[in-house]
């Protein structure tokens, strides 16, 4: 599942971007990746692992809706299921 997130650009900044993905690792456990930043600058990225798939799914949730909260907007949203559905 994947979430690509994005502000609308203010004057002759770039708009800044966050991104939010939940994969299966081999073992069966969850990895949260979430990366931000501004395109062709200065970026960061963060990995969270969760055993079970509920909390995974919450933090991913949780990650979006803070976004949202702060003026980014969706662009692209990959997966099984929808993330619209809170937004």
């Amino acid at each position: 599942m994947r979430l690509y997130m994005q502000t609308k650009p203010v004057a002759s900044e770039p708009p800044r971007y966050y991104q939010i993905a939940l994969q299966q690792d081999l073992l069966g456990g969850w990895t949260l990746v979430r990366e931000w930043g501004q395109p062709g600058g200065r970026t960061s990225l963060k990995r969270e692992l969760y055993l079970e798939r509920d909390d995974a799914l919450a933090a991913f949730e949780h990650a979006r809706d803070a976004q949202l909260k702060r003026g980014f907007h969706i662009m692209f949203s990959q997966g099984q299921e929808s993330p619209y559905a809170a937004a």
